[in-house]
């Protein structure tokens, strides 16, 4: 018996490997976070991402909230502030304080008002309850570890109305194929599988980004 559970522990690790953990080895110290960050903020990177562009294509609405989960650096803070004007709200979340005293520093300058900040976790964005007009996920749902826990809280922060829109690239059009687990049919997949319907799919960068928009599913 002492052999066998030997051999079954060999067999099967203790714990399961996280989703992302590839795309996450970057991640792990803040030395790896600050040089992931100076590419967030590049100075090509309006012209390259068309911030904009991505905002009308996601439908912001002025007066609105929309949280942008993964924020950062937070590069699309001054474009999303815009966007919802002044009586709008922007809600930016991440897991790493230094990201987010980054982000806060991006807002400062940029004259950003109406954001607030938001430390979430690997399971949670921590978004308050039926909150946001719109969620953001862009180039950041492939590093989540924990899609599952993560997208209900999303449905959680979502309002009953409300728009999931998640930009991710394809693994073709990434540099590292293996930093992006999933097609975009695969990501349509695991959206559908936790309470979401998609209401759209297009290319946005052709060949190397696409934006998928998803609504909530009503519980049966």
């Amino acid at each position: 018996m002492k052999f066998l559970t030997l051999a079954l522990l060999l067999i099967c690790p203790a714990w399961p490997q996280a989703a992302a953990d590839y795309a996450n080895s970057g991640y792990k110290t803040e030395e790896g976070r600050a040089r992931v960050a100076g590419t967030l903020v590049s100075h090509d990177r309006e012209q390259t991402q068309r911030p904009r562009d991505l905002i009308k294509e996601i439908g912001v609405r002025t007066g609105s909230t929309v949280a942008d989960i993964g924020t950062g650096a937070g590069f699309m803070l001054p474009y999303l502030s815009e966007a919802v004007g002044p009586n709008g709200h922007v809600l930016a979340e991440d897991i790493f304080p230094d990201f987010l005293d980054r982000a806060k520093k991006t807002a400062a300058d940029k004259n950003v008002r109406n954001a607030t900040f938001i430390l979430g976790n690997e399971k949670s964005v921590q978004l308050p309850g039926n909150s946001a007009d719109t969620v953001l996920i862009l180039d950041a749902y492939h590093h989540f570890d924990y899609p599952k826990e993560m997208l209900a809280s999303i449905r959680s922060g979502l309002k009953n109305d409300g728009r999931l829109a998640i930009v991710e690239f394809y693994p073709h059009g990434f540099r590292d194929p293996k930093h992006i687990r999933f097609t975009d049919k695969e990501l349509v997949g695991e959206l559908e599988a936790n309470g979401f319907k998609l209401l759209s799919i297009k290319p946005f960068q052709p060949d190397t980004q696409y934006v998928a928009i998803f609504e909530k599913e009503s519980r049966r």
